[in-house]
């Protein structure tokens, strides 16, 4: 049980303020977006100086345990992250895994090197992700049913638009190849007519903001649009925005991203666990690197009217002594998540038989194992739990509440 150093990126996306904040420091020069607690070989953790990745991989059974190298070798399978927007993110979408190795395969066979800045496949693993916010988190996640977007688009009233209700059919059977003829078709119009386009949508949709929105979230998407046109004239990420779910997170509560599915994050401050990738496809809102192809081969087109994940309260199931407890269940192998609320001499056990991840991210915590040993956590900070240590016990540390997730896998 050590303390883990994080890894910064200073993406132009991140914020000056929200990662200072949390760990008690003044607004930084550049932007902050994110603090990576991982052993991802792009930009690993590390212990008392030396890279996590490289620890594992001296001791993959120790580290990660032998149900877990059983099944993921020497690689630690989730990467955790704090995140924190303060402009949008690019439009994106990971690959699954069989797509990850085919990609990583052929850039490799290619000779793009992997800092290159037009690479799209830093590693041949998927990507799928959660997010947790922790203040106010605005996110575009996923395609939006089209019978709302069908609403959306007879509320605008703009005639540029009337061209393409014909591909919005009310056929449920049809929905995914529907979403599909209608993003294929944006992206490959050219640049100067999808421009007109953009522009009669969003004066469409100040008109539909003057007058009142019948529905309260077609004003947020429109006011989203413009903002996100402004930023970037006549972008496709603009049009992608236009059919997505807009989603506004209170603290605690998540949204869960699959291989393929389309998304944005707009702005705030989260908790995000994914496997162990850095591959993003970006399609627009950046000025980063775009391959739009690339980016269509991994999209699916299913629609979703809700991407939020619920709540699973465990205080009552796990060994918590007093402390209040959630998990976020999602659909896959490679990490689970759980928040923790604790006050006073409130307690939860930490006892798994793989790798876990302790992250402060409110307050102050202890970490003390069956051996004796402890770990003090601040907000912001992370303690490295290896397989073969003792089972330990997280508290608040003195009269003050804290917050803490666990990942593990």
């Amino acid at each position: 049980m050590q303390l883990l150093a994080s890894a910064t990126r200073n993406y132009s996306w991140g914020s000056r303020t929200l990662i200072p904040s949390l760990l008690g420091q003044p607004e930084s020069d550049s932007p902050v977006a994110e603090l990576w607690f991982g052993a991802h070989p792009a930009d690993p953790s590390t212990v008392d100086g030396t890279r996590l990745d490289d620890i594992i991989a001296a001791d993959p059974e120790g580290q990660i345990g032998a149900r877990v190298s059983g099944e993921y070798g020497s690689r630690l399978p989730f990467l955790l992250k704090i995140l924190a927007a303060a402009e949008p993110l690019s439009l994106q979408a990971h690959p699954s895994k069989a797509q990850a190795e085919e990609g990583f395969a052929r850039e490799n066979e290619a000779g793009i090197e992997l800092t290159a800045s037009n690479r799209n496949y830093k590693d041949d693993n998927h990507k799928p992700e959660l997010i947790v916010a922790l203040t106010e988190f605005y996110a575009m996640a996923g395609f939006r049913p089209l019978e709302q977007t069908r609403r959306l688009f007879a509320a605008l009233e703009c005639e540029e638009l009337n061209h393409y209700e014909g591909m919005l059919a009310d056929d449920p059977a049809a929905e995914g190849d529907n979403l599909r003829a209608l993003f294929t078709t944006w992206i490959t119009i050219p640049g100067a007519k999808r421009k007109e386009l953009i522009a009669a949508i969003v004066a469409a949709g100040e008109r539909l903001q003057a007058r009142g929105a019948d529905e309260e979230w077609m004003g947020t998407v429109m006011g989203t649009v413009a903002k996100l046109n402004e930023q970037y004239p006549g972008d496709i990420g603009v049009l992608g925005a236009l059919l997505l779910n807009h989603v506004v997170l209170q603290p605690g509560e998540a949204v869960y991203l699959d291989a393929g599915q389309l998304h944005a994050y707009v702005s705030g401050l989260g908790v995000e666990i994914m496997a162990n990738s850095d591959n993003v496809l970006r399609g627009g809102l950046t000025p980063k690197f775009v391959d739009v192809p690339e980016l269509v081969k991994v999209l699916t087109y299913s629609a979703a009217a809700d991407p939020r994940v619920p709540q699973e309260d465990k205080s009552a199931a796990e060994a918590a002594h007093g402390a209040q407890a959630w998990s976020y269940p999602v659909p896959i192998d490679e990490f689970a998540l759980d928040r923790v609320e604790l006050a006073g001499e409130e307690s939860l056990d930490v006892d798994f038989d793989g790798p876990v991840i302790v992250l402060c991210t409110g307050g102050a915590a202890n970490l003390r194992n069956s051996a004796g040993e402890s770990v003090d956590l601040t907000a912001g900070h992370a303690a490295w739990l290896p397989a073969n240590d003792p089972a330990a016990t997280v508290t608040a540390a003195g009269a003050d509440s804290a917050q803490v997730f666990i990942a593990r896998v």
